[in-house]
Order: structure tokens, then C-alpha cells, then sequence
């Protein structure tokens, strides 16, 4: 089908070209075609000698009426008149005016309605033409990015098909040369491009290009459009991609320290800007670097830890004093840090305010070398997400750090109350009962011989009195352990593997004393671990590690008992989460049905 309609192009375009063929192949073939009608015509006046057969001296007309144009045909009109004249005078004497004047007239209007239709065939064929070619550009222009390599091809096409010498599609800040013309392409009243053509066109090829013209700017529009919204879109979806990396930072509580660069490299580069820096105010009246992007540092540029004084004409002061959005030239401004920046090329900075729970706490600011800057105008919401997602951060970061010194001073109060309970017991109540029972003893010493019931139940007193000191001696245990405080932890987890009815298995690899909350707490976690292996776990054997190792305590705490331990069906492993967060470690619980329990403890060491 494809090789049909190319041949058909072809033949069209033999037929129908715009100029015409050389004037000796007209004469050529006027004569060639009269010299046959003649022949023809006196072949069939043997046949029918009573017609004329004129209208066989038509087709010569015809012919080169649609070939030659209408001089040739006017030409050859006469020089077939002459020829039906010549056969008329041969066949007949009538009189030769009359059919000579029918003859011509019939020519002459043959020629026009032959004319006509050469035009009409000609301009449809243009039209035709002119839509493919169209539908090539858009297809050439709307698939590929706009740039100078599509113009390229826009225009050899558009050269090809118009068979123009050439033909240059350009950006509408393109100049002609000598021996050219430019016809500027708009949008409206907005210039979106420029067309380069010879100054030397023919009427009609002019005409066609300007009958172009409308259908090459609405192209040219179209991808401009297509062009930009392609930018936007790849510029929105980098800025969702930079947000959803910070925001999973967020989400993973990493510490703002982490968070701070992470936010200055993704606004650099997402914004193709040359500084990034994140401050914090303080009280007195100064901002500290917390983090820096700075693709062209030098002796001009701000170094993270950097404390500056406020004050001036800047973006920093500006955040600070009115707690909104800033904008400047940084042209003109002043301050302490304008001054260290002095040199650096900055033109544009802009700033916008880091707001924890109603207070400034800092700001997030850029600084553009170039002017104006490439960045579209909704550059400031940009910074305000980030400037959220590093509240967001900040908030939490503070709220778990109250969290755990909230869970600490509970956790102190708690382990100091048990030490004065402790204490007490072991120097009040404890003593007096060792007092009685020495005293019970002397008076069951001074008792006669011959008061037998009333030794033995003095003696019976002194035994209950005995159970009474061995209970309450277990009990101040219970409440605080008195060996964690004299010996340190490892000797306390040895007394507890002693005391276990399961047997255990310890490993203890404390070379120095760790402080006390954290030896408190992981005393409580092996002490409940080991009561609930104990009342529930139906263990044979239990495993307990403690080693300090990187400046980290990591304790573990296993069993090979029936598993299934759930923290949340009892308060004594939420206890313990709470104890073990409290001095700014982790406990995990892995207790697989039919596997046994495992408790991990991983807590930073603070002081030994």
C-alpha cells in the first residue's frame, strides 16, 4: 500500500508540477500529436467520408493545454485549426470561416477548462502536500525535546517537501544573513521562534510558506508547551523525591544532626543552587551553622559549627526578627555574615523560618550566584517542605529526649526509694530482730531446768523470729539488691544465677563498675528473665551474656524453654522496655512458640 501511494505521489508530481516542461519538447510534441490527429483523421474519412471528425484535433489541445500552460496551447490551438482547415479545403469547398471560428472557440475554451483544472489539481495537490508536511512536523516536533537538533529537522524537512533551496527553523533570537528572510513566529504577541528562507522566492513559493506560517507557530507553541511542562514534571517529581528521602529519615528517627545535611544536598541539588546552609538561633542573639552546602567554597565561605551575631541587613536577621519568609538582594546586604560571605559572588538569598511547636527555632537559607535565578517562583514552599520535614525532626528528636529524662527521673526516684527502703530494713528493722532473738536466747538460757514448756517455746520464738529476718532479708533483696551496690553488677548476676531453681549458665565480661542506673537496670532485666523462665517457661537451662563491648553494654539473656512470651499480655517486660529506655538502651524480645526466649539488651555506656 505504502509503495502504491508513493507512486502515486510520484506520478502526481510529474503531471502536476509547477512549471512547466521545456517550450522545444511542447513543440515537439504539438507537432508530433497534430501530424497523428491528421493521419488518424484521414484514415477514418475512408471509413465515414461524410464527418468532419474535428473534434479529433482537440486532443492535441488537451494534451498540451495540461503539459505546456496557455501560450503552448494557444499555439497549438491555431496550428490545429490550420490542420482541420487543410482537411476541410481537401474534402470539401464550402466556405472554411464558420468551422474554423467553431473550431477556435472550442479550442480557446478547452484550453481555459483545461487550465482551470491544471490549477485546481495543482492547489489541491499543494493542500495535500502541505497537510503531510504538517503532520510530519508535528510528529517530528512533538516527539522529540525542544532543542536545536528537532528545529534542524523541522526545517530540512520543511525544505524537502516545499523543494526550497533551504529552509531554517531557529529560536526567535536568531539573525538573517545576507540573501535571506526572517519571518518571525508568535505565540500571540510572545515571539516563540524565527523562519530563514532565500530572498530570492518565487510568488508562489512565498505564498505557500506564508500560508505555513500560522500552522508552524502553533507547533512551535506546542512544543515550547510540551517542552516545559516535560521540565516541570521532571522538576516536581526530583522535588517529591528529595522530600520522600528526608521525609523516610524523618520517619526512620534519625537524628536531626543526620537530618541537617541531608536537607542542605537535597535543596542544592534539586535546586541547582551553589549554597544551602541550615542555622539555629540562640538567646543571644547569634546563629550557629548546623549544616552547609557549598559547591564553591573558598576563604569567603561559612564552615558548619560557625556561631555568627545576628544584626544587619540579611536573610538570617530577617528570619529571626520576623519569624516569616525573606528575600533580598545580597548585593546589598550587611552584618557580620554578609561579611563572610563578602566575595562569594551571591546575588539572591532566600530564607525561610525553621518553626518548632510555635517557636523560631532556625531557618533553612540559599544563596544563588546567578541573577536572576532559574529557580521558578514557588521556590519559597519548596524550602518551607524541607523547613517542615526539619521541624518535624527537631520535635520529635526534643520530645524523645524529654521522654527519657522524664523516664530516667522516674526510674532514679524509684531506685533511690528502694535504696532507702533497703536501707532502712537493713538497719532498723533487721537489726532489732537480731536484738530480740539474741535476747530471746539469754532469757531461753536463763530459764530452769525444770520449765521445760516454757524453753521450748521460747525456742519455737526464736525460730519463727529467725524465719522473720530470713523473709525480710529476701524481701530488702527484692527491693534493691545490697552486693549491686557494694560489688558491681557481675558479682549481682552471679548471686542471681546462684539463687535460680533453673540452671544457669553465665558469662560475664564487666571489667570496670558502669553507672549505677544502668547496672540497676540490667540487673532487673536478668532478675525477671529469670523469675519468668522459672514460673512459666518450663526451661531445663538458662543462658545469660553480659559483655561490654565499644563502649556498650550487651547483655542477653536466653532459654530453651516452651517460648511464646508476649510484652504485651503483662507489665513486667513493658517494665522493663521502660527501664532499659530510660538509661538510653533497647530491649527486643524474640520468643518464638516452642523455641525459647531470648532477651537482648544493647545500653550506651555513659560514666563507669
Amino acid at each position: 500500500m505504502t509503495t502504491e501511494v508513493a507512486l502515486r505521489d510520484r506520478l502526481i508530481a510529474k503531471v502536476l508540477r509547477p512549471s512547466s516542461p521545456p517550450v522545444a519538447w511542447g513543440i515537439i510534441a504539438a507537432a508530433a500529436l497534430i501530424a497523428t490527429e491528421i493521419l488518424v483523421v484521414l484514415t477514418l474519412k475512408r471509413i465515414a467520408p461524410e464527418n468532419a471528425f474535428g473534434a479529433v484535433f482537440l486532443f492535441g489541445v488537451l494534451v498540451v493545454s495540461a503539459g505546456w500552460g496557455f501560450r503552448m496551447s494557444i499555439a497549438t490551438s491555431v496550428a490545429s485549426a490550420t490542420a482541420y482547415a487543410y482537411i476541410h479545403v481537401i474534402e470539401s469547398s464550402e466556405s472554411l470561416v464558420p468551422a474554423v471560428i467553431v473550431f477556435l472557440a472550442l479550442a480557446l475554451l478547452t484550453n481555459t477548462l483545461v487550465g482551470q483544472s491544471r490549477l485546481r489539481a495543482m492547489e489541491s495537490d499543494q493542500r495535500r502536500r502541505e497537510a503531510d508536511l504538517l503532520a510530519s512536523l508535528a510528529r517530528t516536533m512533538l516527539r522529540s525535546n525542544y532543542s536545536p537538533k528537532m528545529l534542524d529537522a523541522a526545517g530540512t524537512r520543511l525544505s524537502d517537501v516545499l523543494d526550497l533551496p533551504y529552509a531554517v527553523l531557529g529560536r526567535e533570537t536568531a539573525s538573517a544573513s545576507p540573501g535571506q528572510n526572517k519571518i518571525v513566529l508568535r505565540d500571540g504577541d510572545v515571539a516563540v521562534g524565527s523562519l530563514l528562507v532565500p530572498s530570492t522566492l518565487e510568488p508562489t513559493d512565498d505564498r505557500r510558506i506564508r500560508r505555513l506560517v500560522p500552522s508552524l507557530e502553533a507547533l512551535l507553541a506546542a512544543a515550547r508547551d510540551r517542552q516545559a511542562m516535560h521540565e516541570q514534571t521532571v522538576a516536581l517529581g526530583r522535588q517529591q523525591e528529595s522530600l520522600r528521602r528526608v521525609a523516610t529519615l524523618v520517619a526512620l528517627r534519625a537524628e536531626p544532626d543526620d537530618v541537617f545535611p541531608a536537607v542542605a544536598h537535597e535543596l542544592a541539588d534539586g535546586l541547582d543552587i551553589e549554597h544551602v546552609s541550615v542555622v539555629r538561633y540562640d538567646a543571644n542573639g547569634c546563629c550557629t551553622i548546623l549544616a552547609l552546602r557549598d559547591d564553591n567554597a573558598d576563604e569567603h565561605s561559612l564552615i558548619v559549627g560557625d556561631r555568627l551575631p545576628l544584626g544587619g541587613h540579611n536573610v538570617a536577621t530577617l528570619v529571626a526578627t520576623t519569624g516569616g519568609d525573606a528575600d533580598i538582594d545580597f548585593t546589598t546586604a550587611t552584618g557580620d555574615i554578609a561579611t563572610r560571605l563578602d566575595g562569594r559572588g551571591i546575588h539572591r538569598s532566600v530564607g525561610v523560618p525553621i518553626d518548632v511547636d510555635g517557636t523560631i527555632w532556625g531557618a533553612v537559607i540559599i544563596g544563588a550566584t546567578s541573577t536572576p535565578h532559574p529557580a521558578d517562583e514557588g521556590i519559597r514552599d519548596r524550602l518551607s517542605d524541607f523547613a517542615d520535614l526539619l521541624a518535624t525532626a527537631i520535635y520529635n528528636h526534643e520530645t524523645r529526649l524529654e521522654l527519657t529524662r522524664s523516664r530516667t527521673r522516674v526510674v532514679t526516684a524509684a531506685d533511690q526509694a528502694r535504696r532507702t527502703i533497703e536501707r532502712d530494713l537493713h538497719d532498723g528493722a533487721q537489726q532489732r530482730i537480731v536484738s530480740l532473738g539474741m535476747e530471746l536466747r539469754a532469757a531461753q538460757a536463763a530459764v530452769p531446768d525444770n520449765l521445760v514448756g516454757l524453753r521450748n517455746s521460747l525456742d519455737r520464738s526464736v525460730e519463727t523470729l529467725s524465719h522473720v529476718h530470713s523473709d525480710l532479708r529476701e524481701l530488702s533483696r527484692g527491693i534493691h539488691p545490697a552486693i549491686l551496690s557494694r560489688g558491681g553488677l557481675a558479682p549481682a548476676l552471679k548471686t542471681l544465677a546462684r539463687r535460680s531453681p533453673v540452671p544457669v549458665s553465665l558469662v560475664a565480661e564487666i571489667p570496670t563498675r558502669l553507672d549505677d542506673s544502668i547496672e540497676v537496670a540490667a540487673y532487673y532485666v536478668v532478675a525477671e528473665a529469670l523469675t519468668n523462665t522459672a514460673k512459666y517457661a518450663d526451661a531445663s537451662e538458662v543462658d545469660i551474656s553480659a559483655r561490654v563491648t565499644d563502649h556498650e553494654l550487651e547483655l542477653t539473656v536466653a532459654d530453651d524453654g516452651r517460648g511464646g512470651a508476649d510484652p504485651n499480655s503483662g507489665s513486667g517486660l513493658i517494665g522493663l522496655q521502660d527501664r532499659v529506655a530510660a538509661v538510653g538502651g533497647s530491649l527486643t524480645i524474640s520468643s518464638p512458640p516452642g523455641t525459647g526466649t531470648v532477651l537482648s539488651v544493647r545500653i550506651r555506656l555513659t560514666t563507669g
